[in-house]
């Protein structure tokens, strides 16, 4: 792996070893790139490749759901839950065939005021990675998108929803909420944060679920 993706195996025994917790920069997409798989599944075990395969009922594809998302909820890496992922059955994505689909189950209430239809607490978000569209430009106002801070070296991470608002400058993730405890993410063009924590897109929303209880 080190040959291949010119990364020194010194750093790359250390991550595999678990004494980093997540690399810096973009080591992790590189060695991703280099095996032929997503970063969620060398980071996190999201098996999102394996997922898609056709169901026997016809259009559908098995979505694994990757995590929990909440505005402001810091987990540790290395305490986050290792149990089996819940999969499910849902309609491929017509405008993304070929885009690996994703799931999020929604907590608390950094979106229930998004317009026309808000993200409650109980909903499942189901989107595609956004390494596998971010080729075709489709950052723009108004999109909704899962994204991710981490912080303290990649040992804690936060995942959430937010919308996008694009300037010149800078890209604001906006909460959509009628609770004012939550606050925009704002970051320059390098999507590096002024307090040190990362931020980065990792899933684009295209659809939002929820089981009615019997």
């Amino acid at each position: 792996m080190a040959r291949r993706s010119g990364i020194p195996y010194a750093n790359i025994n250390k991550y595999l070893k678990g004494k980093i917790a997540q690399p810096r920069g973009d080591v992790l997409q590189t060695l991703a790139q280099t095996i032929g798989r997503s970063v969620l599944w060398l980071r996190d075990a999201v098996d999102t490749d394996e997922t898609q395969e056709a169901s026997p009922s016809a259009r559908l594809v098995a979505v694994a759901v990757a995590g929990v998302v909440e505005a402001g909820s810091f987990r540790e890496v290395d305490d986050l839950d290792q149990s089996e992922l819940v999969r499910l059955s849902l309609p491929a994505d017509e405008r993304f065939p070929s885009a690996r689909q994703m799931a999020f189950d929604v907590s608390g209430d950094s979106m229930n005021d998004l317009r026309p239809r808000p993200i409650l607490p109980g909903d499942r978000v189901v989107c595609v990675a956004y390494e596998d569209v971010a080729h075709e430009g489709i950052l723009r106002d108004g999109i909704v998108v899962v994204v991710e801070r981490t912080r303290d070296g990649g040992h804690t991470r936060e995942w959430s929803v937010k919308q996008l608002e694009i300037y010149e400058d800078r890209i604001e993730y906006h909460p959509r909420s009628t609770n004012p405890k939550h606050k925009p993410i704002v970051i320059s063009r390098n999507l590096d944060a002024d307090d040190g924590t990362t931020v980065g897109i990792i899933a684009v929303v295209r659809r939002v679920v929820n089981d009615m209880p019997i």
